[in-house]
């Protein structure tokens, strides 16, 4: 990518989006195309292909997805698959049209098996059953990547996939119903903080591990990727580290300063038991993690109190 080069980066408003778009930046680059959801309806075939058309990109970050939590996963299970199939598939064949030079497909780190091998290898996609909370969201991400990989195949298009594990950081999402479990976190024990609440509940036994990124690091491994890799397939972007939902539980009651209990309510699900991404190959091309778990929810938290306090 040069300095000058059109780049359009879908989603620029979200978690991921934003971070690249500051990446980016950061690096120099100035030609940014960007549309607002209110804007440009990405499921709309017509509207992609006139906005492609018009302003032909010639790169494509396609951050864009409608995303949620495991309850927002399970109750909107049609509206995840149809969206998101239909907004990438709109993206990516516009951008063969108009002969935009390298796209860079985000999924996640829920494409894999539930029961998978541990650490999550790229091999394991496509090797077992998903994990069914999230199935329609995986599936839609699955079809992405292979259609990245068709289209380079039939057509010769530079299209490569990045498979980012579980982010957070600054515009995330803390929704009560649709948000994913760190900002979840974030926003409960603030909320009872503020209100001297006695006890916070949280889902699940407390066992599962996660492995956690703050969501700059993956815009630095996204530009880095641009610049270094033009291969099929896939690569995950991780820390390569875990922590279970109690200790990140703790951890968050720590940072946001929170004297009450943690209650952990058994009855509801743990979701799939452990999750961390090999991140193997990305190392090999020479990229690591800076933020640290607990640095990086600071500076979360510190966003989600300048943005969301003050509705």
């Amino acid at each position: 990518m040069n300095k000058d080069s059109k780049i359009y980066i879908a989603g620029h408003r979200g978690m991921v989006g934003s971070a690249i778009h500051r990446k980016l930046e950061k690096e120099g680059f100035t030609n940014f195309i960007t549309r607002t959801s209110s804007e440009i309806d990405l499921r709309d075939q017509q509207q992609v292909a006139e906005f492609f058309a018009t302003t032909k990109p010639d790169y494509v970050f396609l951050a864009a997805a409608k995303v949620g939590g495991i309850v927002a996963n399970n109750t909107y299970r049609a509206e995840f698959l149809y969206d998101n199939l239909m907004i990438q598939n709109n993206v990516i064949q516009n951008s063969h049209l108009n002969g935009v030079k390298k796209l860079m497909f985000l999924g996640s780190s829920c494409i894999y098996p539930k029961l998978a091998p541990q650490p999550l290898k790229e091999d394991y996609l496509l090797t077992g059953l998903l994990e069914p909370t999230n199935e329609p969201y995986a599936i839609a991400k699955i079809a992405g990547i292979k259609m990245c990989d068709a289209y380079r195949a039939q057509y010769g298009c530079n299209y490569i996939s990045v498979m980012p594990t579980n982010l957070y950081g600054y515009n995330d999402n803390y929704h009560p119903q649709n948000s994913h479990v760190l900002p979840a976190m974030i926003r409960r024990f603030h909320e009872a903080k503020e209100q001297n609440l006695p006890t916070v509940t949280i889902w699940g036994t407390g066992t599962p591990l996660r492995e956690f990124l703050f969501a700059d690091d993956l815009a630095e491994a996204c530009y880095y990727l641009m610049q270094n890799y033009n291969e099929p397939g896939l690569v995950n972007i991780g820390s390569g580290t875990e922590i279970s939902i109690k200790d990140l539980a703790y951890l968050v009651k720590k940072v946001i300063g929170y004297e009450g209990t943690i209650d952990f309510d058994t009855s509801k699900p743990d979701g799939t038991p452990r999750k961390l991404m090999d991140v193997t190959k990305l190392a090999e091309k020479g990229w690591k993690y800076s933020t640290q778990l607990e640095d990086g929810i600071q500076m979360a938290y510190q966003d989600f109190l300048v943005k969301h306090t003050e509705r």
